[in-house]
């Protein structure tokens, strides 16, 4: 069976709703005496069908303001449990698992196992957002749509019921005799529709039937609240994405360009210098312990752009340098949205590369020199007539139980490389040598004895320290980006824009009528400030001859 939601006034209303959209009408069974709820103004939600499908409950769950509570204050308790304890990505070059244990003990461990050193990045903590963000969607939809429909379709000449069942007021026979003579009640109308445009009011006139409305607007503000809570979470949310948000802590070597991780950016530590305070700049606290204090540390830094062999693995990235800046602690630098500040830094001496000559020790002739980098070494190099092609490159050079060369690292503590010489003079397939470009290793591992009768002919050395590159220092980096923060900022401010319209402003609206002749029936409603409505309409009685007090309009909720 249809429900039949067809008013006397003529206006067919949806289903479920409460006053008829267009004249008032209570379309619900009460005691017809309370204060009409005029929340919604009465209109009809799909939350609140009688029969609802699957979907209609999805709906209903999301467009509960409870349920929307109850979600704010689970992601609120999750993000307070991830302030517990430092989380992961504040961390350089720390195994989590052991760190959480040893510092924190088994709370640290339990920490850790139950995903909250990662908390922000979680699929529980994203999903809460999500639920979050679909909530204030749905929870928009649900009221927005049918509330602009009825506020877009009213009728001017409200039905009587709804007037007096308002919370402001007035029903009375009004005097129409003046100076001037008998004034009909339409005039009467026109004179109040004077009075009330005068304090701001857009009013609309039917005859002896009144609308006077007053920052409408007004209403939209909490739906402006949740478009820019909106735009806020779905920021958030994107800094997910690869490339729209970077926190984090690098090494970089000097002398060497890195890439910058989830970017096409690589950055080279050109130099750094550290500065210390003498002992009579010290406090006696440090100077009684021996402690040095670094008074000033700069990274001066080169930032390349990636164009070409960028994630070839057997050829290097071809780099387009971008800019040039000094690093030092609370000056970063900048470039387009990308901050890299200075963190730390650590002694760590490291050999980068050599500029070594292939001498023939018997006639004295060099030949060269050659470059070799200990990262990432070039296949083959050329010394004057003679070639030599790497046949083994060993970064971190070692021996195993079993007399095989291995290496114990990636990182070139102790590199050795094995060539295949050929030239003239050389045997045919060419001559292998051993090469550690580091005295110590070369003495440490034997080099004179691994290439027996050839090394006493032939060696691949350095003239002086001038021709050997080496990085004394890492400098540790805070790299941020965050593509999604202007977003942030947007939706934060329409956010304040939907607070300010729904704090500074109210929607007033009056509707007033005559029936037989002189019979005045008035009645209006606010969302807030009922004390300041109540004195407009007693303003504009007062005016037009009709002695009220604003307290005398109030219709109050009688209570048992």
């Amino acid at each position: 069976m249809i429900a039949n939601t067809k008013c006397e006034c003529g206006h067919q209303n949806h289903v479920g709703t409460v006053l008829c959209e267009s004249c008032g009408k209570p379309l619900v069974d009460d005691d017809g005496t309370a204060p009409l709820e005029m929340r919604y103004d009465g209109i009809a939600r799909r939350s609140q069908k009688a029969n609802p499908t699957l979907l209609d409950r999805v709906w209903n769950f999301f467009s509960s303001v409870k349920i929307a509570i109850y979600l704010i204050l689970a992601t609120l308790l999750g993000a307070m449990l991830g302030t517990v304890y430092p989380q992961e990505n504040t961390f350089i070059n720390v195994d989590p698992a052991r760190y959480y244990k040893e510092t924190y003990g088994w709370t640290g461990d339990l920490y850790y196992k139950l995903g909250l050193s990662d908390t922000y990045g979680s699929w529980w903590f994203v999903a809460l957002l999500v639920m979050i963000g679909t909530s204030l969607v749905i929870c928009s939809l649900d009221r927005v749509l049918p509330l602009y429909r009825a506020l877009s379709k009213q009728q001017i000449r409200k039905h009587l019921s709804f007037l007096l069942r308002q919370r402001v007021v007035y029903k009375g026979k009004v005097e129409l005799d003046g100076e001037s003579g008998r004034k009909t009640a339409e005039q009467w109308v026109g004179e109040a529709a004077e009075k009330l445009r005068k304090k701001g009011y857009r009013v609309h006139t039917d005859g002896s039937a009144l609308l006077a409305e007053k920052h409408r607007f007004s209403r939209w503000g909490p739906y402006v609240n949740h478009i820019g809570l909106i735009i806020f979470l779905l920021a958030v949310l994107m800094r997910g994405l690869p490339g729209w948000y970077l926190d984090q802590y690098v090494g970089f070597l000097e002398g060497e360009p890195a890439k910058i991780p989830e970017t096409n950016y690589y950055l080279k530590n050109e130099q750094f210098n550290v500065t210390f305070y003498d002992d009579n700049e010290m406090s006696e606290q440090f100077r009684e312990r021996g402690q040095t204090v670094a008074k000033l540390y700069e990274t001066k830094a080169v930032l390349y752009e990636c164009v070409a062999d960028c994630d070839s693995p057997d050829r290097e990235p071809q780099l387009k340098e971008l800019t040039r800046q000094s690093i030092t602690v609370n000056h970063p630098l900048k470039y387009e949205g990308l901050l890299a500040y200075q963190f730390d830094y650590a002694e760590t001496p490291r050999l980068l590369a050599v500029h070594a000559m292939l001498k023939n020790k018997k006639t004295g002739q060099s030949y060269g020199p050659i470059e070799i980098r200990t990262k990432n070494p070039a296949s083959s190099y050329e010394a004057g007539p003679y070639k030599l092609a790497l046949k083994e490159y060993f970064p971190d050079f070692s021996v195993n139980d079993k007399g095989t060369p291995i290496t114990v690292s990636n990182e070139p503590n102790a590199p050795a490389f094995v060539f295949v010489i050929t030239g003239p003079g050389m045997p045919e397939g060419g001559q292998p040598y051993f090469y550690f470009p580091r005295e110590i290793d070369k003495e440490k591992f034997s080099q004179d004895k691994i290439n027996g009768a050839f090394g006493s002919e032939w060696d691949i050395s350095v003239n002086s320290m001038e021709d050997v590159e080496i990085a004394n220092y890492t400098t540790y980096l805070n790299l941020r980006k965050d593509t999604a923060l202007p977003y942030i900022f947007a939706g934060a401010t329409i956010f304040m824009i939907g607070v300010v319209m729904g704090l500074y402003w109210q929607h007033r609206r009056i509707w007033l009528r005559f029936d037989d002749g002189d019979v005045l029936s008035l009645g209006a409603h606010t969302n807030k400030n009922w004390y300041g409505l109540r004195n407009d309409v007693a303003a504009m009685l007062n005016k037009l001859g009709v002695a009220v007090e604003p307290k005398q309009l109030a219709n109050e909720v009688k209570k048992d």
